[in-house]
């Protein structure tokens, strides 16, 4: 994509982003966009988010590091098939030049298990062209996810307060 007098052009279509149906990433956009992905109604849907994402995305979170969109999607899918229902709440977003920041609620839903509630943060990059480059995912997933496992979650916080203080 490239900013062309004043209208984002996708440089794979040459075509404005508002006739690919992609509006330019700014915190409203990524509030509306991420709303959109979770719900009540059961599994995720990111097929409206993927194409903001460049090929050579970077993604990291508490648990793995992936480059490439390939295998950003390949996550996404996973969590997809592992879960029941996702829903996402934005707490908070904030911009400042071209990194986006928000805290959510994320509850996860399992055939087995209590839902489980995860509060994190997503750190967006992007690039020149206002596509994502870089998404770093901030959470404790093991400390949000024993917490509603009976018995675990104080052996878990007993651990984790032994080892780290």
């Amino acid at each position: 994509m490239q900013l062309i007098k004043g209208a984002v052009m996708n440089s794979l279509k040459d075509q404005p982003l508002s006739q690919t149906c992609l509006e330019p990433l700014n915190k409203d956009t990524v509030k509306q966009i991420w709303s959109q992905t979770y719900n009540t109604d059961g599994k995720p849907d990111w097929s409206h988010i993927f194409p903001y994402y460049h090929e050579d995305i970077v993604f990291q979170d508490s648990i793995q590091h992936v480059e490439g969109k390939e295998e950003f999607l390949a996550v996404c899918n996973r969590l997809t098939t592992r879960c029941q229902q996702l829903n996402m709440e934005i707490v908070s977003i904030a911009q400042n030049d071209n990194i986006i920041i928000f805290d959510w609620i994320m509850t996860m839903m399992f055939k087995k298990y209590p839902s489980t509630p995860l509060y994190g943060s997503t750190k967006l990059t992007l690039n020149e062209d206002g596509i994502i480059i870089a998404q770093r995912d901030y959470y404790d997933m093991w400390g949000d996810i024993f917490n509603n496992i009976p018995h675990w979650n104080k052996m878990y916080r007993k651990f984790v307060k032994r080892k780290f203080g």
